[in-house]
């Protein structure tokens, strides 16, 4: 599995490229909003972990781009986020990401749920 991983945030790279190796994925890594929908034309990971704040844009502005591209469209996309923002959760479900998971992210919660959407048996 690719997962692209989407955040500016070296520690919480650092601790989803470590989960994500472990069990074998490959990890690419985005740290600018505007690289997210570049990356996922050229590289076509199975899924996106994408931060809402991040240099370059939101990923708010990153979501819409992904699922109006017919390219990227049926990517699964998580939104990880330490936003305040009580509306941001409904927000980009209703832009068609997967789920929304609040920072700090707790990893076994975040691999069970890509699992789970990838079909992937967990074990």
């Amino acid at each position: 599995m690719k997962i692209l991983v989407a955040d500016d945030d070296p520690l919480i790279v650092q601790l989803l490229r470590t989960g994500l190796r472990a069990r074998g994925w490959e990890v690419l890594i985005a740290s600018d909003a505007m690289q997210v929908a570049m990356f996922a034309l050229k590289s076509a990971p199975d899924a996106i972990l994408l931060d809402i704040n991040m240099p370059g844009g939101t990923g708010v502005t990153a979501l819409k781009r992904l699922k109006q591209s017919v390219k990227t469209s049926q990517i699964p996309v998580i939104v990880l986020s330490g936003t305040t923002d009580p509306a941001i959760p409904d927000t980009v479900r209703d832009l068609g990401a997967e789920a929304f998971l609040p920072k700090p992210v707790d990893l076994d919660e975040v691999m069970a749920l890509l699992s789970k959407l990838l079909g992937i048996p967990q074990g």
